[in-house]
């Protein structure tokens, strides 16, 4: 799997700047990445050294469209920190 296809769009809400804050940032990744795979692209790509990383399968919503009934997809979600005095510029707005 390529580095680029594994981080898929950052995360950006209230939540995800309340972390930013302390180091960790939030992105959508492949749901067949793993935790090294994601720590390997995050320093490949943004140039940065991770300490860690967590995930999570974020489940559907419902939702309904006029008479039907459905679910939003399912997404992974990837959390990884940073060392200190480090930051994506990305995010950064740089």
């Amino acid at each position: 799997m390529n580095y680029e296809q594994v981080l898929i769009r950052p995360v950006l809400s209230e939540k995800t700047n309340i972390l930013r804050e302390k180091g960790r940032y939030v992105f959508q990744v492949d749901m067949k990445a793993n935790k090294p795979l994601i720590k390997e692209a995050v320093r490949i790509l943004f140039n940065v050294h991770p300490v860690s990383c967590t995930t999570a399968i974020v489940a559907g919503k419902p939702k309904r469209q006029r008479y039907k009934k459905g679910y939003t997809s399912m997404w992974k979600k990837a959390i990884v920190t940073l060392s200190k005095d480090e930051k994506i510029a990305l995010f950064e707005g740089v």
